[in-house]
């Protein structure tokens, strides 16, 4: 008897057919879809406050959606521009003395390592004019290849900067119209589920929601401890800036090795300005190494971990899986796109344990 599908399964193969298909369009459009994605994630995260301030009442007047909404993205976006403000005073400051101070740090590393090389029959020095001449004569050698790289590397960086500034102007226009029929997009969403199906999806959708609102509120707490903590630690130490590059490691510390690494690189610019011997450096040393196991071994596992429901071996085994497969922004998204998946995971287990593959 030949193989035939019935109505009902023909309407079913059809429209699995069209969704596979609306989504390899959308990998396709994967290089465009950046502000899009960004603006849907950071909509997520302020819509609260829209709800909140939009539900408040003064006296008879009620504020409109629309105006909560630019009060929010306006909020957000001040505080964007105050940490903008923390940063760049600091870096104003620091970069004139570092400039100065870079032929005695230069006289420093040479006292250390031309004797060291000198025993490897390596006799150079590392001062300003001999590097200098170093620089001068690779120049002279490979002059051409040198220009070539540099306009192709012009090219590359004008387009990814145009792309950065484009980016940049349109995830606020986004972001407003997200947040604006942010409810009337989840009831479209959900009105397109299966009838079938909607049930399990919205209980689903109700328990990622839960857990990624744990998530936001533990990632906050580890970004708070770590501020005083950096914060704290340096001013013992005795460095000027103690306060803004302790903020700011602590306040980046969301996004996975930049925010750690901005305020190590800050640190250790303080530390070579400020104090004239190693003391500065080893005090960076054990601060931001202390701070790292703090932050890897106990709050992240613990604050952020546990109130997503993941063990701490599987917080480290996301980062490090997220970021071999999607890279920096896999790292990014490692630990609310595992409280999703963990929460498919359970649906599923529970599904497999009541099927009769199981039990019979």
């Amino acid at each position: 008897m030949p193989f035939s599908l019935s109505p009902e399964q023909k309407q079913s193969a059809f429209w699995l057919a069209l969704w596979l298909a609306c989504g390899l369009l959308l990998y396709a459009l994967g290089p465009i879809l950046t502000p899009f994605i960004a603006a849907a994630i950071l909509a997520y995260a302020l819509n609260g406050a829209v709800d909140r301030l939009e539900r408040t009442r003064l006296g008879k007047f009620h504020l409109p959606r629309s105006l909560a909404v630019a009060v929010v993205i306006l909020g957000f976006l001040a505080a964007v521009t105050a940490l903008v403000l923390i940063v760049v005073p600091v870096l104003r400051t620091e970069l004139p003395l570092l400039q100065a101070q870079i032929p005695d740090a230069l006289a420093r590393i040479d006292t250390v390592l031309s004797p060291r090389l000198a025993q490897l029959g390596i006799h150079i020095k590392l001062d300003g004019s001999s590097l200098r001449t170093i620089l001068t004569q690779q120049i002279m050698t490979s002059g051409d290849e040198i220009w070539t790289t540099v306009l192709a590397s012009a090219r590359v960086g004008g387009s990814a900067l145009l792309g950065w500034i484009a980016t940049a102007i349109l995830i606020p226009v986004v972001l407003f119209y997200l947040l604006l029929d942010w409810h009337r997009l989840l009831l479209q969403l959900e009105n397109a589920v299966p009838r079938r199906w909607v049930r399990q999806t919205v209980g689903m959708a109700q328990e990622v929601n839960a857990l990624l609102a744990q998530y936001l509120r533990g990632q906050l707490l580890v970004m708070l401890v770590l501020a005083l903590y950096y914060s704290a630690a340096l001013a013992l130490a005795g460095f000027e800036v103690a306060l803004p590059v302790g903020i700011l490691t602590g306040l980046l510390v969301f996004i996975p090795y930049l925010g750690y690494g901005l305020g190590l690189a800050l640190a250790l610019t303080a530390a070579i300005l400020q104090f004239s011997d190693w003391s500065g450096v080893i005090a960076v040393a054990v601060i931001y190494g202390a701070g790292q196991v703090i932050e890897g071994f106990f709050l992240t596992p613990r604050l952020v971990g546990e109130r997503i429901g993941l063990n701490p071996l599987a917080v480290i085994f996301a980062l490090l899986a997220f970021g071999q497969l999607f890279g920096f922004v896999g790292v990014l998204l490692a630990l609310p796109a595992s409280a999703v998946l963990m929460v498919a995971f359970r649906h599923l287990k529970r599904h497999y344990l009541r099927s009769s593959f199981y039990n019979g």
